[in-house]
């Protein structure tokens, strides 16, 4: 990804966004795929500024938008931050506007649980929940 197609020749700011639930994965999993993917020279975008409970920045929503992809690390309790949800939001309507490739990663997670929105991935009344109500989260496959 690093090439001559690097991402200020096309207008992208990184290669990679990495999406992910901190307390999950951040210095475990998710250190271990940023360290591998900057050793190979990609670009990539890790949030380690925002602490808990803080609301998006402007600046990591441009992130998401100036990336040529998204890694989305689904763990065990991603669904329970509307952070979370928030970036998710975001991620699928930059892949549908942009044609921004996102590439899920299911940590200690059955995939149904999270097509489905079943298990134990996702809380009943999580703060996410709350958020889009009834309107089920639609992570699915690009055409």
């Amino acid at each position: 990804m690093a090439s001559d197609s690097s991402p200020s020749n096309l207008g992208w700011t990184h290669d990679v966004f990495l999406s992910f639930r901190g307390e999950d994965t951040r210095y475990s999993f998710t250190d271990h795929l940023h360290n591998a993917l900057v050793g190979k020279g990609i670009i990539t975008f890790r949030d380690d500024k925002l602490k808990r409970g803080e609301k998006i920045a402007p600046e990591l929503l441009n992130a998401i938008e100036k990336s040529r992809s998204s890694i989305v690390v689904f763990s065990k309790t991603y669904a329970h931050s509307r952070w979370c949800l928030d970036e998710l939001a975001k991620i699928m309507e930059c892949s549908r506007k942009y044609g921004q490739i996102v590439l899920p990663i299911f940590y200690h997670v059955d995939p149904s649980d999270v097509r489905k929105q079943t298990g134990r991935f996702w809380r009943k009344h999580s703060p996410g929940m709350k958020k889009i109500g009834r309107t089920r989260y639609k992570v699915g496959r690009r055409p």
